[in-house]
């Protein structure tokens, strides 16, 4: 079914930035918590997946205070907010990839194997998920808001919910099976995946399939 959107100034449009807000408020508590907490497990057992997994949840809190930003007062009506937001949601997807591939290759070019972190499987399985929930819903206001950075971080949660798919093997297969090269490796992944949603979103390139992007 394609959807119109909402023109400006209507009540729907109202109501529809409302409900953006509070599920990019749900989603900015949501990964505070669980940044710090698998930043820490990152930390302590030296996993460049887990720990670029964290700084990818600092870096989608960022976005969701740039949506709350986007659809607050008179930028709910504004253009210029809006590719301006879409412009920051599309770096914040890119910010991320420096280091991890720096990192990754470190790894595995040393052989410095992270450890195993029971807490960062757990911490991934919720995350795997919760963030398809939250992602598809704000596609589906950014599709009615005609808002590509609303889109833009719907992508990035539902992004986030497939990186935590593989950070949890790549966890999982370390610590029950040693495969300590499984770490880096979804971490290059990771990384990939980023740099590709960050372009993406920059042009305004969105897609309109709740359940594979």
């Amino acid at each position: 079914m394609v959807l119109v959107p909402a023109t400006a100034g209507s009540p729907d449009r109202l109501a529809l930035a409302a409900r953006v807000r509070v599920l990019s408020w749900v989603t900015l508590v949501w990964l505070a918590i669980d940044g710090v907490v698998g930043m820490s497990a990152g930390i302590a057992a030296d996993s460049v997946a887990l720990i670029g997994w964290g700084l990818d949840c600092a870096i989608e809190a960022a976005a969701a205070l740039v949506i709350i930003w986007r659809f607050s007062g008179d930028r709910i009506h504004s253009v210029t907010a809006e590719r301006l937001a879409q412009k920051v949601v599309a770096v914040s997807f890119i910010l991320l990839v420096p280091y991890i591939v720096v990192a990754a290759i470190d790894h595995l070019a040393t052989g410095n194997a992270a450890g195993g972190s029971w807490v960062g499987i757990g911490l991934a399985g919720i995350d795997a998920a919760l963030m398809p929930i939250l992602g598809r819903a704000k596609k589906r206001l950014g599709r009615q808001l005609g808002s590509h950075a609303t889109s833009g971080a719907g992508t990035q949660n539902i992004l986030c919910a497939y990186l935590s798919i593989a950070v949890l093997i790549g966890l999982v297969a370390n610590a029950a099976l040693g495969w300590w090269r499984a770490d880096p490796i979804v971490a290059l992944v990771v990384a990939a995946a980023c740099l590709q949603a960050g372009w993406n979103t920059w042009r305004g390139n969105t897609c309109d399939d709740e359940i594979s992007c």
